[in-house]
């Protein structure tokens, strides 16, 4: 079969051959004709260096950019170390974790979390442009997570603190830190402003932080939460770290951060009033192994004599309910209302005693630096 039709097949190919020969040829005498011919191969082309821009459009100059530009220079990393014994029972210093601190002044004045430089022996602090220094911590207040570390160098670039009090639920929101340590320093991760005044209740105390779904992970704490204005407007803190919940963070509010900072500059510590009692509420109830049959109010199984509480004549049993005129029904709501108190000032306790409402009159004084 093959052999019978082989010539017919052989005059086909060639056929077509020659026709593919003239549209080939034609084709080339067209696209001389109209269109210009380059020396440069494709491969040539692609290897070709990229021709450079002027200037960057705007379409890629975004507000994000120019924050990042602003702040990213005053972000830092802060290494923790602490001494800890090896295996030959030598102590030695060990690195417990790194976070993030914001440079806001420039002659080496950082703010970070409390828990980023709690129980350090040493600290270093590495800059944007690749130096590292050694740090040390002017001041930490557990209560709010926040410190100031100084760096004994000057002329630092320093970010500049907005107003938090103005922010606006939807408007961008801009983290920049070292998440998961100093190898990918500097991250810039971009949202939204979630929610404002968002309660936090950790441990005893009870915090209004910014919510943002900006990307925070651990290595982030410390760091900057920025506006599309490129200024600082919260300090990163947390996230909720639970499986399938994704893009809820907190930050604490600058307005709320700065008469801290400033405080633990000058002071190396807080000024607090205090009440001088100790309390239970349900939870804390619970975990003792108690059960309180409370509607509202915190129950006093403590008064210190010398304490403020006991000067004014608040007695263990007492049940308070409201500490100038705010609701009290955990050990959280009560630290909360006292701290927004002045040292000095006069603060009407409204309790229940047998069973009938009374109010008391309590002269706040300054909390103990060791409590």
């Amino acid at each position: 079969m093959y052999k019978k039709f082989a010539p017919l097949f052989i005059i086909a190919v060639i056929g077509a051959l020659i026709g593919g020969s003239l549209v080939l040829g034609y084709g080339e005498k067209f696209v001389s004709k109209n269109i210009p011919q380059s020396n440069v191969t494709p491969a040539q082309n692609l290897l070709q260096a990229p021709v450079a821009q002027a200037q960057v459009s705007d379409a890629r100059n975004t507000p994000i950019v120019r924050a990042a530009q602003a702040v990213g220079p005053a972000v830092v990393g802060i290494t923790n170390k602490a001494y800890a014994r090896n295996s030959f029972n030598k102590k030695v210093l060990v690195e417990q974790g790194t976070g993030s601190g914001v440079i806001f002044d420039s002659k080496g004045y950082i703010a970070t979390n409390n828990h980023v430089v709690e129980n350090a022996q040493e600290i270093l602090v590495s800059l944007s442009d690749g130096r590292v220094l050694n740090g040390r911590v002017l001041g930490a207040d557990p209560a709010t997570d926040l410190a100031v570390v100084k760096v004994d160098t000057v002329d630092l670039p320093a970010a500049t603190f907005g107003d938090s009090d103005s922010l606006l639920v939807g408007e961008p929101a801009i983290a920049i830190g070292n998440p998961l340590g100093l190898e990918f320093k500097g991250s810039v991760t971009a949202g939204v402003i979630s929610a404002l005044n968002r309660s936090l209740e950790i441990g005893e105390r009870k915090f209004k932080l910014i919510q943002t779904d900006a990307a925070i992970n651990p290595g982030n704490s410390g760091g900057a939460l920025v506006n599309a204005d490129g200024v600082v407007v919260g300090i990163n803190s947390a996230k909720i770290s639970i499986a399938g919940v994704e893009g809820i963070g907190f930050s604490i509010p600058i307005n709320t951060a700065r008469p801290i900072l400033q405080s633990l500059i000058e002071k190396g510590r807080v000024v607090r009033a205090y009440l001088g009692v100790g309390v239970m509420d349900h939870n804390t109830a619970a975990t003792y192994g108690y059960e309180l049959k409370l509607d509202k109010g915190v129950y006093v199984i403590k008064v210190g004599s010398n304490g403020p509480a006991g000067k004014a004549g608040l007695r263990e049993g007492d049940i308070i309910l409201k500490v100038a005129g705010i609701e009290i029904n955990s050990v959280a709501d009560l630290r909360g209302a006292v701290d927004a108190q002045a040292v000095g000032g006069k603060v009407d306790v409204l309790i229940v005693r047998g069973g009938n409402q009374q109010t008391i009159s309590v002269l706040l004084e300054e909390m103990p630096s060791q409590q």
